[in-house]
């Protein structure tokens, strides 16, 4: 939802569009309901959600570590002052040069799931701590990461002690329920399974440390989610529930949950029109689509929130649209949208809760369209 600060600026300043602005006391308020609501998890914000300086420069004065999906990340993290230890190199799939680079800078702890990238972590970054991603469930997310990350238990618990014998330390184990994940009890199942594999492994003589809880957690777009509260209720009783007293160190990777509701994209309507004078229907055309930074419309997956000036004013069925010439540029036409009558070329047109991924996934220049400007308050 926009903030205070955000609609001071933009009708204040009535920056060109597209653009993203965010309120990183937003940021910081997300961070801190997140610690209260899981008080035993590390807190490693997944940079890939949003990489501005800005955001990582927050985050690392709140004592947030951090989540990198590849060196450039890692870079970066440490460029606004993070430590190496507080990086994890989360990604499962990296280039042998990459896991290199990362461990001359000092980053200690890597994702794996397959016996190849756990060949190249033993060859060139010996002695790091490692764990491995298991492969669960993802219904009910509203973007699932489908059967790309991740491996099974018992070939997890295999890779763990392979890694013991190559001379890394087998740390634990991680998963992710999906991105935008609505139902609390999604990690229940997934935690489960991680408790077999500390078990399997103990019995094997490896002591597992470490449990990844992933990312997941969800943005208000649309529709209403749970409180993060609810989530941290489930995931905390899901905890001593299979793991008892023995409770391993925990960590979790929020990323959405941190950035989205505190950016507000700012559009313009580029035309407003009908493809027969009896269709219901407007096509509404923005200067913003799913080239620009909205990939997560794809499926119609992330369903945003749209308001505009003339909000109050009689509203009918539209399909939204993006401005480059690719016909897969359509936000939205299947979910049902209304947006006012009034509507013309020219109106802005503010998308809520796109603080996440809205800038990160913008082409470098598809149809000669720049990607957004950014602000960040």
């Amino acid at each position: 939802m926009m903030t205070p600060k955000i609609a001071d600026f933009l009708a204040r300043n009535r920056p060109r569009t597209p653009c993203l602005v965010v309120d990183l006391d937003k940021v910081e308020e997300n961070y801190r309901h997140l610690r209260r609501a899981l008080p035993r998890a590390e807190v490693y914000y997944a940079v890939k959600a949003n990489p501005a300086v800005p955001v990582l420069k927050r985050l690392c004065g709140l004592g947030s570590r951090f989540d990198a999906a590849s060196i450039f990340e890692i870079e970066d993290c440490l460029a606004v002052g993070a430590a190496p230890s507080d990086i994890s190199f989360g990604n499962t799939i990296k280039k042998a040069d990459h896991i290199a680079r990362a461990h001359r800078l000092g980053v200690g702890l890597f994702a794996f799931d397959a016996a190849e990238e756990l060949d190249k972590l033993a060859e060139h970054a010996p002695g790091a701590r490692v764990y491995c991603r298991l492969l669960v469930d993802n219904e009910g997310a509203g973007w699932p990461l489908s059967r790309k990350f991740g491996c099974s238990a018992r070939m997890a618990a295999d890779l763990l002690v392979r890694a013991r014998d190559s001379g890394l330390v087998p740390h634990g184990v991680s998963f992710h329920v999906g991105s935008q994940q609505t139902d609390p009890g999604r990690w229940e199942a997934a935690i489960a399974r991680a408790a077999m594999v500390f078990t399997d492994l103990r019995e094997r003589g490896v002591e597992l440390g470490l449990l990844n809880l992933g990312g997941g957690f969800p943005a208000r777009y649309r529709d209403s989610v749970p409180g993060i509260d609810a989530f941290g209720e489930a995931i905390t009783e899901a905890m001593h529930r299979h793991f008892g007293n023995a409770m391993p160190e925990t960590l979790i990777e929020p990323g959405r949950g941190i950035v989205a509701e505190a950016g507000v994209l700012e559009s313009e309507v580029v035309l407003v029109s009908r493809k027969d004078p009896d269709d219901e229907a407007r096509w509404v055309y923005l200067d913003i689509g799913k080239f620009g930074g909205l990939a997560e419309t794809m499926d119609e997956s992330i369903r945003y929130d749209f308001a505009t000036d003339r909000d109050g004013d009689p509203m009918g069925p539209v399909h939204i649209a993006g401005p480059t010439c690719d016909g897969a540029d359509i936000l939205y036409e299947k979910t049902a949208y209304r947006l006012p009558l009034t509507l013309k070329a020219g109106d802005r047109v503010r998308i809520d809760s796109t603080g996440a991924y809205a800038t990160t996934y913008a082409s470098v220049g598809f149809n000669g369209f720049a990607p957004p400007s950014e602000y960040y308050l």
